[in-house]
């Protein structure tokens, strides 16, 4: 123990009891005596039996720091105490502190180094722990005198520096909110000089800064401004986009887009522009028919305003339709434009915008870019057909909402022109093929076109009975494409050509490739060319012939001029068409009038033949195929019209100067079968043979009548029976030539008009010039054999050859007296004949045909006067052979006509007189073209004497048989 003590004391530690002395009350332990110690020590050492001892002690006295021994244990006393068995118990008591003690002693024994050197750690603690307070009372002191010296002054000024920078940001916030406040002053300012773009881009500058202010109570007041501003700007913005539907504006419509695509609504603002493409549509029409109609009312009543359109339309007045028509179809023009150049600038934009990019956020970009650009376009083509249906709409409106049947002609063809030309806007603009216009105009036109019809045909009538059948004087080279109704017909290229283009198109070759858009992208209005086009065509209605003077030509032709009962707008067709020929400056009046008497034409001897109602009908022709060309849909209708006029007039020349039932059973062929059924046809399907006469019956079809016109009556000026004139040979000229004049300008149009005519209806026009107008040469025929006819006393020639002689039994060398008589009516009849064409050009065919007729004649009147005869012999047949030759030979000195018609005829029937009773049988079977009675005549006069009776009736019951089928 003293060895432990003294090793402790060397190391300059305390003993254990001190240490324990140091410790809390909690930590000090009773502390055995020496005697106790020594006890323990002479007690045996059991590790065991000390575990035991140390078990066996209490639990109690393990628990808590406070607890009380001596009270436990003094508690623990029995009430009457037993000195042994207390001594025996504080033995026990003394073991168990004896083992505690032992076995704290061995615990303290074992973690002495450890104890040692924590120990030697509090040491050098404390020793810091001192050397730190002396340091903190140094720095203290120190601080004390920096706070004095320095960090006052010091620390003040970075305050203030502090101080400033906080108030200088604050004052930049302060200014940028004060820019922010008036913002809207510059805001008002770019929107009035209609920078859209730049207003945006001010105004989401301003919304990006106040987000950043927004910790300011007063910028909450001012982003709800903003937003307020931004949407007015919105408003304005739609309200610019709008206007570009009427006028559209490049730099305008860049603007207005650049800030529909800076407010990110690219989709939106075409949403926008094809709805105020709808309602500018629907205004323009409205405020422009409102203002024909108030203009028309000639008050200020308001009523029409709040009119619907449809119903506004039916109060246009006929005299400001076509206005009207043309100012909607200007404005409609306007606004279709606009959508086009909108297009344009789109597609535009579309190439300089497809070029690739390289960075992320610009090809992210790139990408939204691109769908609405896709959107865009899907979005403009859609609009087209929407654009043009509401055009559409809105023009078949108008044209239905007036009754347009009694429209002048002139009138009506130029709606049909200023419709076609929107039909043809309406293909270049979308590629439509204008079917509701189409519908609508074909309806007015179908009304009107029945009724202008009916009112040409009963025109029609009206100048038949009143012409006189004079000729119209026009020029040689005349055609009927120098007349103003068949302009179009040079003008155009190919059928389906307004007229308006066709005047267009002939101002210059480099045009006619050009769309109409093209050609008025920039300025003008293809609805304005009408007007001037018809002010060049009524200049020259009353062109000049090419004489001196108007008046020197009147002097020409005033003879001529002997209708006058004919109104003064007809009479215009008296005058010649405008077609470029040098004038006769070196003729005299008097030079000019002996030509008149010797030839009518004045150096112009092919001049065709027509009248005034011939040059009516060809320009009614020209007007209808007008309006074929402008409307196609009711082409049939138009060409079946045509085709009645034709068959009118036809029938009015036939009925006036070629029906004469007397010489039409002849049974010379002069109409032909194909003529007769022509005629029959027009007779039955054309001419009302009820109107005929006064007695009309009441209750007849009406519908059926409805499409028909009464039979025309030839004038009572033309005098058809006067020998003098061979009896009216010169109006039969003039109205027969003129019919065939007609039907070669038909023929000359037929191209063109089977270029019109639906293929299903071709057949019709086929069979119309087929059977009609082929046939109009063929009424020379019956028209002049009536003249051929009257012209020479065939009943005397009759006569005289009765009074010949033909038994005779020498032979003769001089003819007979009749053959001079003949020939004599033949020079009378040429003598007539050059007088007559010194007042009317007498064709070749004209002449031909007479001659035919009169020789035809003649020669059957010889046949007829021989088989007259009732003795002959063969003496009597040589004279009649002599005659015939003698006629022959003075009649082709008098006409260049060869061969002679019907030569053979007489010279057949002559020789028949020499056959035998064999060769007499075969040639009645062969040779029909004679009578029953010129046969018989051979059979009793030639064959008489030399057979039987048996066999000449045989030969006359064989003429029967022929004759038999033919009655």
């Amino acid at each position: 123990m003293q060895k432990i003590k003294s090793l402790m004391a060397r190391q300059g530690l305390k003993s254990p009891q001190e240490s324990m002395a140091d410790l809390s009350p909690v930590e000090n332990l009773r502390i055995p005596s020496k005697e106790e110690l020594r006890e323990l020590r002479e007690q045996p050492i059991d590790p065991q039996a000390e575990q035991e001892i140390i078990e066996s002690i209490e639990e109690v006295y393990f628990s808590t720091d406070s607890f009380d021994m001596v009270q436990h244990e003094l508690e623990k006393l029995p009430p009457e105490l037993n000195l042994q068995e207390l001594e025996e118990y504080r033995d026990k008591l003394k073991r168990q502190q004896a083992a505690v003690s032992k076995k704290v002693s061995d615990l303290i024994l074992e973690k002495q180094p450890a104890y040692v050197k924590e120990l030697e750690r509090v040491t050098a603690l404390q020793t810091n722990l001192q050397l730190a307070a002396v340091i903190c009372t140094n720095a203290r002191r120190q601080l004390s005198m920096a706070k004095e010296g320095f960090t006052e002054a010091s620390l003040g000024l970075l305050s203030n520096q502090r101080r400033r920078q906080l108030l200088t940001g604050l004052l930049k916030s302060l200014r940028t909110i004060k820019t922010l406040q008036r913002t809207d002053v510059r805001l008002s300012e770019m929107l009035e000089e209609e920078d859209y773009p730049g207003a945006i881009q001010l105004c989401l500058e301003c919304q990006k800064a106040a987000s950043t202010f927004k910790h300011y109570s007063c910028i909450s007041e001012l982003n709800s401004k903003l937003q307020d501003t931004l949407e007015q700007i919105e408003e304005q913005l739609d309200v610019a986009l709008s206007r570009t539907c009427k006028h559209f504006d490049v730099s305008h419509y860049t603007k207005v887009q650049l800030a529909y695509t800076l407010l990110g609504k690219t989709q939106t603002a075409m949403d926008q522009l094809h709805m105020h493409f709808t309602q500018a549509i629907h205004n323009t029409v409205f405020q422009v028919v409102l203002g024909y109609v108030e203009l028309c009312a000639g008050n200020a009543d308001t009523k029409f305003q709040k009119m619907q359109y449809k119903d506004l339309c039916t109060h246009i007045t006929m005299d400001s339709y076509i206005p009207c028509l043309t100012d909607l179809c200007k404005a409609l023009w306007e606004v279709m434009l606009s959508y086009h150049r909108t297009m344009q600038w789109h597609e535009e934009q579309d190439k300089h915008e497809t070029t690739p990019t390289t960075d992320g956020a610009a090809a992210a970009e790139s990408d939204e870019s691109v769908v609405d650009r896709s959107y865009v376009k899907k979005k403009l083509e859609h609009g087209l057909t929407r654009i043009w249906q509401d055009v559409q709409l809105k023009v078949k409106a108008y044209i239905l909402g007036t009754d347009m049947s009694n429209f002048k002609y002139d009138d009506f063809i130029v709606v049909l022109d200023v419709i076609s030309r929107l039909m043809q806007v309406g293909e270049e603009f979308c590629g439509s093929k204008s079917e509701v216009l189409q519908e609508s105009i074909k309806r007015q036109s179908g009304n009107y076109f029945k009724n202008y019809h009916r009112a040409r045909l009963e025109e029609l009538r009206m100048f038949l009975e009143n012409e006189t059948w004079e000729l119209c004087p026009v020029k040689s080279n005349f055609n009927i494409t120098q007349l103003h109704e068949f302009k179009f017909m040079g003008q155009c290229r190919s059928p389906s050509v307004s007229p308006s283009k066709q005047a267009a198109s002939s101002t210059g070759p480099a045009q006619d490739e050009l769309s109409l858009f093209q050609q008025y992208l920039q300025e003008g209005n293809p609805f304005e060319l009408h007007a001037e086009t018809k002010e060049e065509e009524t200049e020259d209605v009353l062109a000049s012939n090419g004489y001196e003077s108007d008046e020197l030509e009147k002097s020409v032709y005033q003879d001529y001029d002997s209708d006058s009962d004919v109104p003064e707008e007809l009479k215009q067709d008296y005058v010649d068409e405008q077609t470029g020929d040098a004038p006769i400056k070196s003729a005299s009046r008097e030079t000019i009038r002996s030509k008149k008497k010797s030839d009518y034409n004045l150096n112009k001897t092919n001049a065709p033949i027509l009248t005034n109602t011939t040059l009516n009908v060809i320009r009614l022709v020209g007007k209808y195929m007008q309006m074929m060309n402008i409307l196609k849909p009711i082409a049939f209708d138009v060409i079946h019209c045509v085709s009645q006029l034709f068959d009118y007039y036809l029938y009015a020349v036939y009925t006036f100067f070629g029906r004469n039932d007397m010489y039409e059973s002849t049974g010379l062929g002069l109409i032909s079968s194909r003529l007769r059924t022509t005629l029959n046809r027009i007779q039955e399907s054309l001419i009302d043979m009820e109107a005929v006469g006064e007695n009309v019956t009441v209750h007849s079809a009406a519908e059926d009548r409805k499409e028909k016109v009464p039979s025309p009556h030839l004038s009572q000026l033309v005098v058809l029976t006067n020998g003098g004139t061979l009896y009216g040979l010169a109006q039969r000229v003039v109205a027969t030539e003129s019919l065939v004049f007609l039907a070669e300008q038909f023929e000359s149009l037929q191209s063109h008009l089977d270029t019109m005519m639906p293929a299903a209806k071709k057949p019709f026009l086929q069979q119309f010039y087929s059977q009609t107008v082929s046939t109009a040469s063929e009424l020379r025929k019956p028209i002049y054999w009536i003249v051929a006819a009257k012209a020479i006393d065939y009943e005397q020639m009759l006569l005289l050859m009765a009074g010949v002689k033909w038994d005779i039994r020498e032979i003769m060398s001089q003819h007979n007296v009749y053959v001079d008589v003949l020939l004599k009516e033949f020079e009378q009849f040429n003598k007539r004949l050059e007088d007559v064409s010194r007042h009317v050009r007498i064709p070749l065919p004209v002449s031909n045909v007479l001659w035919e007729h009169c020789i035809r004649l003649a020669n059957r009147t010889l046949v007829e006067g021989y088989a007259n005869v009732k003795k002959c012999s063969n003496e009597g047949r040589a004279l009649m052979q002599l005659d015939f030759q003698q006629f022959l030979m003075k009649l082709e000195k008098l006409t260049d006509l060869r061969p002679i018609p019907d030569k053979e005829f007489v010279e057949t029937y002559i020789k028949a007189y020499y056959l035998t009773e064999n060769d007499m049988e075969q040639f009645i079977k062969n040779h029909r073209e004679y009578s029953m009675k010129q046969l018989a005549n051979l059979v009793n006069v030639c064959l008489g004497s030399h057979i039987n009776k048996k066999a000449r009736q045989k030969l006359l019951s064989a003429i029967d048989d022929i004759d038999r089928p033919k009655r």
